[in-house]
């Protein structure tokens, strides 16, 4: 065509273009391009693999039933045709039919509509689990979840570690982005986890009296999406993915996925992933804190407070967990603050112990310690102890007690490794298991007076050499720079 604007000569335009003059005259008496003289194909190149009888069938289901799936139909066309006229090759051809059916024929799609947010109006928290991140701590798998707090108007975002859905965990997490930020919005929204809901008869769900009593505490009120509505806390979702692809991101440039402590991890995360994200929402954000009353409350107890009495077995039972605790504490009644990792208990107001907390039901943590007095007057009970896989410190100590009883353990060599055990909780846990290792790797079978023989051997004293005072000599310099002047 710009040929033909330059001289209008149809056989010169086509040599040039290297087409034939025929179809360049076609092209010069239409006036218009290859592109729109092509018209849309309205047969089909080969015959459907579905027969016309077997599709208006479909069709049917279909209309009664919409919500079936194309695979499912697939399934039930098989079975109607079990001469395999319908391979696995022709499932994509009715997927595609199904879907365009659904696009055509098909019923009314419920509609989302993007909203606008308002400045310093809410902030929005969601728990996701954090997995797929691969964290370790000092070489062990970090199985954690991380509370997510974000403010959609300006995607300022807050995290905390955490273990579970709980409402310490939700507590913790808000008040740590509120005291972050300085401000807070007007609103909190959540979804219907058992944090901050409970279901009532009808189905539908109110908020915790807890959760309520925290938000009025930090003067926001609380709102929830529907209950099956997830898409209404939308933001915070998609928050939760970016968060996590720029945390895999910043692992990748630290070099390593392992930290030291979970307080390390954590720290991490608020100073390199988050600080770097939130650096570029300054200006988003400097309008909503403008908005946004400045947090005037002070900080809640990260801890509930139960009492209880300590069993006979020298055990509590806190949320759905066993624990033990010193004999010495027996049917007594003590205090245990619940913390989100960890359980303090208390007795006549002082702290006597700090347990690492058990995360889910039905779980325990026995340490030998707390037993192992009585267990060792009475050796019987080891048997059939309900926790009795606690009693093994380490797979050390396991394979001490297998080398112990052999193939049948009675009564006598149980009283064996409960006093090698009665041993490790007098003296150093880690210098018993040592004797054990030296015993097993020399295949004798461990006693009590062998270990006891490892463990009281005499060391070697390190001699630390006596260093006198150091006296300096700065007639040295002086002579140096004497020197330097000379030359």
């Amino acid at each position: 065509m710009r040929e033909m604007q330059k001289h209008g000569a149809v056989g010169l335009a086509a040599d040039r273009c290297g087409m034939d003059r025929k179809t360049a005259r076609k092209y010069v008496q239409a006036g218009k391009l290859p592109s729109e003289l092509k018209e849309p194909r309205s047969w089909r190149t080969r015959k459907s693999p579905i027969a016309d009888a077997d599709w208006a069938w479909v069709e049917e289901q279909l209309q009664e039933t919409p919500a079936l799936e194309a695979k499912t139909l697939f399934e039930q066309l098989q079975e109607r045709r079990p001469d395999d006229e319908y391979n696995e090759g022709v499932l994509r051809t009715l997927q595609r039919r199904v879907k365009q059916w659904r696009a055509t024929k098909g019923p009314e799609r419920e509609v989302f509509f993007s909203q606008q947010h308002r400045p310093g109006e809410a902030g929005q928290t969601d728990f996701t689990h954090a997995k797929e991140l691969g964290v370790t701590i000092l070489g062990d798998a970090f199985v954690h979840m991380l509370c997510h707090f974000v403010l959609p108007y300006s995607n300022w975002e807050s995290a905390t570690v955490c273990f579970s859905e709980s409402l310490l965990s939700l507590r913790r997490g808000v008040q740590a982005a509120l005291f972050r930020l300085g401000h807070h919005p007007a609103w909190h929204q959540t979804d219907n986890s058992t944090a901050a809901t409970h279901r009532l008869g009808d189905g539908s769900r109110k908020f915790n009296e807890e959760y309520e009593s925290m938000m009025a505490h930090f003067g926001m009120k609380p709102r929830t999406t529907e209950v099956g509505a997830k898409e209404q806390n939308g933001d915070i979702e998609a928050a939760n993915g970016a968060l996590k692809r720029r945390i895999k991101q910043r692992l990748i440039v630290r070099g390593s996925n392992d930290f030291d402590s979970v307080e390390a991890y954590e720290q991490w995360l608020v100073v390199d992933p988050i600080a770097r994200a939130n650096a570029g929402r300054r200006e988003r954000l400097a309008h909503e804190l403008a908005l946004m009353p400045a947090v005037r409350a002070d900080r809640l107890p990260e801890f509930k407070e139960v009492c209880m009495n300590v069993t006979s077995w020298s055990t509590i039972y806190v949320d759905k967990n066993t624990y033990s605790v010193p004999s010495r504490l027996l049917l007594e009644n003590v205090r245990v603050r619940i913390f989100e990792r960890r359980l303090e208990v208390y007795y006549a107001q002082k702290l006597q112990l700090v347990i690492e907390r058990v995360m889910g039901r039905n779980g325990h943590r026995i340490n030998y310690r707390h037993i192992i007095w009585s267990l060792v007057q009475k050796p019987g009970a080891f048997a059939r102890y309900r926790y009795r896989e606690d009693l093994f410190p380490s797979l050390v100590f396991r394979r001490a007690y297998d080398a112990i009883t052999g193939a049948e353990p009675t009564l006598a060599k149980d009283l064996v490794y409960l006093r090698i055990l009665h041993l490790a909780a007098a003296t150093i846990e880690a210098e018993v298991e040592l004797a054990l290792s030296m015993l097993l790797d020399a295949h004798q079978v461990p006693d009590v007076d062998l270990v006891k023989e490892l463990v009281g051997a005499p060391r070697v004293p390190v001699l630390v050499p006596e260093m006198g005072v150091l006296s300096v000599d700065l007639t040295a310099y002086d002579d140096l720079l004497t020197a330097g002047a000379m030359s």
